[in-house]
């Protein structure tokens, strides 16, 4: 039995990714700082506590050696040369980084999205051919390009596949973007504005996907890069429409021409002013990939877990990734005054 260690195992996609793996014949060791089991995985996975930042914990965990490595948590060149380093004990690897790395060709990213006419224009659907932004420690995006230039540079040692996730969706998410419309229901609001005629596309990847991606590449160990979406790139309205399904609800939508006025009204995390949506064909192509589930039938498990979250606690503290993010996401005061004006 081939054995595979994956890092970040209690995470949003660790816990499928887990799931996935033990399914498909694998002996997994699921590595967390807490060391937790999901009661989705089988009892064969076993569980491990790590520290990401511990070089000898890590080492440790991998032991005399073991097939694979996934990880889900690398966010850096330290953390690729904390695998390179192993790559004598690690028959290959499979590591998450995400679309943010990509660059439009005219210096516009993620990184400059927020700027006057910053916001990156990219082809659709983007390729993995697409440049990236240049590597180095100042953002989130420079760093996840920094990450997969040295995992690939060393592809000889350790062949590594790189999976760029977009907007990760599913049980467990630190930044549920359907938290904005799953909220507005349950406070039953019936109306809604989207920015953009609710027409953005900004493509999701249910963590299920990423996980199925990931047992294909474990499969076919090589260096590559692929992009690790789902199959479909829903607009926002389609989105907001498809969760009033799962939760029985009607609404009515007013579509904004523009960007959202005020900056909160209208501005849900959906909400982008060019698309972003990336090209499947080269997973298809090299792994055969299908996606496990598609977006609706992704959304009742999504929809059950965030009602319950809400039955815990305040949205800011349940979820304070999502609170930072989008402050403004429940800004009802603002939404009533402007649906007075039109």
């Amino acid at each position: 039995m081939k054995r595979a260690v994956v890092i970040g195992a209690s995470g949003q996609i660790g816990r499928p990714v887990v799931a996935a793996l033990a399914r498909d014949g694998w002996e997994v060791t699921a590595a967390s700082r807490g060391g937790g089991r999901d009661g989705s995985w089988d009892g064969g996975v076993r569980v491990a506590r790590l520290d990401r930042s511990d070089d000898g914990a890590l080492a440790a965990v991998v032991g005399d050696g073991c097939d694979l490595v996934v990880d889900m948590v690398a966010y850096d060149a330290a953390h690729a040369r904390q695998l390179t380093s192993l790559a004598g004990r690690i028959g290959s690897a499979v590591v998450v980084s995400s679309v943010s790395v990509y660059e439009d060709g005219a210096g516009r990213g993620f990184d400059t999205a927020g700027e006057p006419d910053g916001f990156p224009v990219y082809p659709v659907p983007v390729p993995e051919s697409q440049p990236a932004v240049a590597p180095g420690p100042a953002t989130y995006s420079t760093r996840k390009a920094a990450l997969e230039r040295e995992l690939l540079s060393a592809g000889d040692e350790l062949p590594t596949t790189v999976l760029r996730a977009g907007a990760v969706h599913g049980p467990h998410s630190p930044l549920p973007r359907e938290l904005y419309f799953v909220k507005r229901n349950l406070d039953g609001r019936r109306r809604r504005v989207l920015a953009y005629r609710g027409e953005s596309r900004f493509h999701p990847a249910s963590a299920r996907n990423v996980a199925e991606l990931v047992r294909l590449a474990a499969a076919r160990p090589g260096s590559r890069v692929l992009n690790a979406c789902d199959g479909e790139a829903p607009t926002a309205a389609e989105i907001g429409a498809a969760i009033d399904t799962v939760m029985g609800v009607e609404t009515e939508t007013a579509p904004l021409d523009g960007p959202p006025p005020g900056g909160t009204v209208g501005a849900s995390p959906w909400s982008v002013p060019l698309p972003v949506v990336v090209d499947m064909s080269a997973a298809e192509r090299e792994l055969g990939y299908r996606p496990a589930v598609s977006y609706p039938d992704s959304l009742p498990e999504t929809v059950d877990w965030l009602t319950g979250a809400l039955r815990e606690g305040d949205w800011r503290e349940r979820f304070p990734v999502m609170a930072r993010a989008y402050p403004g996401s429940f800004d009802y005061a603002a939404e009533d005054a402007w649906w007075e004006r039109v």
